[in-house]
């Protein structure tokens, strides 16, 4: 090939000899045009290699523009023939390449593409424009400019600095080049205008380009304003924000507050807020646009938007209404608890028919650890629902449910809001925990603000202090737990569904012990199955020697103190032995309880009853002594009024019938009768009492002790009847676990036995009495001497069902 000589440009009213043959960079999907200065990202090895050989040298480098964006190494057949000498005005090392500057110089025509081990470089010729001073051309610049002018003020995206630039140009062939460098041309009409050497052929193409783009721009604007007629307010008002931030854009007056404010708009955009929560938002953000960057305002104005926007106004998870799925769960998490189950069953049963149903209010009353908070958890993860919970124990601020209003520093909302925001949805299962122990003071009463939350025909609109907003509260399942409802205030009771969780058995212990307790405590002491194994002696020995609750925390105690024994000989000895029934006093120490704990009080005088506790039912004795001395009544052992009450009861029923029991009458004028019931450090009320302190007292008058495995419960009255008392179930449950055999049950409380485990009244005899004497009659039968024996209703151990019979 014959040699092409060099040839000089001028750049900047500088002379710059151009050599015939330069390093050649390749670009994909873009074409630089003379005149025109542009940044560019260099990747390819060959490409960088290429930029640094020209900026080691002269700074000038040979861009072509690639036929194909998917060849990643190009040969001469994929690059277009002509291409644009510039220089490189600036460089900079990525990390992955390079960043350039480039300045659009002249147009060349590639000859020959030399191919080298790291870059290649073009020899090439330069390609002169050509222009005739003619009127058609200068007419042609002219309109060039004015259609320019035109398009620009009919598109959004294109500044109007640029109308200026054009307008001044008075040179047609660089006037071309900016405006097919600027214009929305397809790469093969640029790379045409790039090789077309004759400048008034390339303002012709540019004025049928600018008057089809000016058409569509027209169109554009006028179905914008024809669409801008039929949004509503609130998609204007974006519009216009957004308008207004590309103006804010261009002009370089975008602050960081104005910034924080397009973020929290953006956001409101984004979320799914009810219209009134929307509109609010958009108020406050507003505000917070008016307020200085300094004040403490606008803190307090942010903290409260972005409230607004956390909160899960309209986020809610789907139900897993699976019938079959629900009931695994809830089996898998607790043994028994066959009420709470089914409620949930039925819950979800009408869910699958009624799509907006309002959510249950559920309270769980029972004594501690019998699983009222973890049902909670279970229930969640039947259902597919978030779980949340906070504790209502010792809350006395009513600003706690509720919130504080704005006024206040550092106001948030309440406990509710803030448990569903954690949440994410407005339809988690919520606990409230220990609700029979809020409080209240000269800070409010929080039950009062419970009665909303807790209310179905109240909780749609609940009202925070804070946010001052109604928010739907009706799809949240509530589930409330508590030891007692007579500390819930009446109202608040009235608006709950309680459901009663019993004490378990010790059978239900033991088996809650195996197949709940002892896998729990293995894993989490880190020990396999199998490794230690817990026979039912063990297990048994511990529930009834080494707990005496109603439920199994402390069983779990237990257990998990023999599971630490354990872990700690696989420490020392690489290997441990499962324990034994005889070992658990060298491992537990003494035990503490005894099976047959009524047994040990037989005594004149003495007498065992049932009384019903927040923990739980429990036996209680009661002793009764004469002395000589200023006849009355001494009662001991911190009795509460009711309490005392039946004492007198009991003691004014033997006198006034002293002749019928063959009692002398001068043993009441002539001693002070002392009725104590121990633990007199636990107050104690209630009329339950009534039958027990009756027997005591004629176990003392007659010198017969009362048998240790009977106890009683019962409501005595002056006339001789027994009447019905609360709580049968644990009182029952109580006795069986301290080893009674024999009970003695007001009739009238008889239909409560069937709440009672059948297993439970297969160990006991009950007796149903309706008269006094007949608690005598069964208590100290020598109380009554000659006197005939009356039928009266009895259940022999076993019996499902009552009959009568001496």
């Amino acid at each position: 090939m014959p040699e092409v000589p060099e040839f000089t440009l001028e750049v900047g009213g500088e002379a710059v000899r151009v050599p015939s043959e330069l390093p050649m960079l390749a670009l994909r999907s873009f074409v630089v045009f003379p005149g025109t200065t542009l940044p560019l990202s260099v990747g390819r090895s060959r490409s960088v290699a290429a930029v640094r050989q020209a900026a080691s040298g002269d700074g000038l480098l040979a861009i072509l523009t690639q036929r194909r964006a998917e060849v990643d190494q190009p040969g001469a057949d994929d690059l277009y023939e002509v291409g644009t000498i510039v220089r490189v005005l600036q460089t900079a090392d990525t990390g992955r390449g390079l960043s350039i500057v480039v300045l659009g110089l002249a147009r060349f025509r590639m000859l020959e593409l030399v191919e080298g081990s790291e870059t290649h470089s073009v020899r090439m010729e330069r390609v002169e424009d050509v222009l005739a001073d003619t009127p058609e051309a200068e007419a042609a610049r002219r309109t060039v400019q004015r259609l320019a002018g035109e398009l620009i003020r009919l598109r959004d995206d294109l500044p109007n600095e640029l109308v200026e630039m054009i307008q001044g140009m008075q040179d047609p062939a660089r006037l071309s080049d900016l405006i097919a460098f600027a214009g929305n041309l397809p790469l093969e009409q640029k790379t045409a205008l790039l090789a077309q050497r004759d400048v008034l052929a390339r303002l012709r193409v540019l004025i049928r380009h600018l008057m089809r783009e000016i058409r569509v721009a027209q169109v554009s604007r006028s179905f914008a304003e024809r669409a801008a007629g039929e949004i509503d307010e609130g998609q204007r008002k974006r519009l216009l924000r957004d308008q207004l931030r590309q103006i804010q854009e261009e002009l370089g007056e975008t602050e960081e507050q104005q910034a924080e404010i397009d973020d929290l708009r953006d956001r409101i955009e984004a979320c799914d807020l009810p219209e009134e929560v929307s509109q609010v938002a958009e108020r406050e953000v507003g505000r917070m646009g008016a307020i200085p960057s300094h004040s403490p305002e606008r803190s307090v104005v942010r903290t409260y938007v972005e409230w607004l926007l956390d909160l899960p106004w309209q986020n809610e998870t789907e139900d897993n209404l699976d019938l079959a799925h629900a009931r695994k769960i809830l089996d898998e998490d607790h043994y028994g608890l066959e009420k709470i189950k089914e409620r949930i069953l039925e819950y979800l049963a009408v869910r699958r028919l009624v799509d907006e149903q309002k959510g249950p209010i559920l309270c769980f009353v029972g004594p501690p650890g019998v699983g009222k908070t973890s049902l909670g958890k279970s229930i969640a993860r039947a259902m597919g629902r978030e779980f949340v919970r906070t504790s209502l124990g010792g809350v006395r601020d009513e600003a706690e449910i509720r919130g504080h209003r704005r006024t206040y520093v550092g106001a948030l909302p309440g406990r509710i809001l803030q448990n569903l925001k954690k949440a994410g949805s407005c339809n988690p299962v919520f606990v409230l925990d220990e609700i029979d122990k809020v409080g209240s003071d000269y800070r409010g009463d929080p039950s009062s603000a419970l009665l909303e939350v807790l209310d179905p025909e109240q909780n749609t609109a609940f009202s925070d202090h804070y946010l001052e907003l109604d928010f739907d509260l009706s799809k949240v399942l509530f589930v409330t737990t508590a030891n007692r409802t007579d500390t819930i205030p009446p109202p608040l009771l009235d608006r709950m569904e309680v459901i009663e969780i019993p004490g378990y058995t010790t059978r239900e212990k033991l088996r809650i012990a195996r197949d709940f307790l002892v896998p729990r405590q293995l894993e989490e002491h880190g020990l396999d199955d199998g490794t230690v194994e817990f026979g039912d002696d063990v297990l048994l020995r511990v529930v009834e020697e080494y707990t005496r609750e109603s439920g199994v925390r402390n069983l779990e105690r237990q257990i998990a103190a023999l599971v630490r024994k354990s872990a700690l000989q696989i420490a020392e000895k690489g290997s441990c032995e499962s324990p034994t029934a005889e070992q658990l006093s060298d491992l537990l120490g003494p035990a503490p309880f005894t099976r047959q704990l009524a047994e040990s009080f037989e005594k004149p005088g003495v007498s065992t009853g049932m009384m019903w506790t927040p923990v739980g039912g429990e036996i209680v004795f009661v002793e009764a002594a004469m002395l000589e001395g200023k006849p009355g009544l001494k009662l001991t052992g911190q009795l509460g009024d009711v309490m005392r009450e039946s004492a007198e009861a009991a003691l004014s029923y033997l006198r006034s019938n002293a002749e019928d029991f063959g009692i002398d009458p001068q043993v009441f004028e002539k001693n002070e009768i002392h009725i104590h019931v121990p633990a007199g450090a636990m107050r104690k009320d209630g009329p339950s009492a009534g039958v027990t302190m009756l027997a005591a007292l004629a176990s003392l008058l007659s010198g017969e002790p009362v048998r240790g495995d009977l106890s009683m419960t019962g409501e005595i009255t002056l006339r001789g009847q027994v009447l019905p008392v609360g709580g049968i179930k644990e009182k029952i449950l109580a006795a069986h676990r301290a080893g009674i055999r024999d009970v003695i049950l007001p009739v009238r409380n008889r239909k409560e036995l069937e709440d009672v485990p059948q297993e439970v009244r297969d160990d006991l005899q009950i007796h149903f009495v309706d008269r006094s004497i007949d608690v005598l009659r069964e208590a100290v039968p020598s109380f009554l001497p000659g006197e005939p024996t009356e039928p009266r209703e009895t259940t022999e151990p076993g019996e499902p069902r009552s009959r009568a019979g001496a």
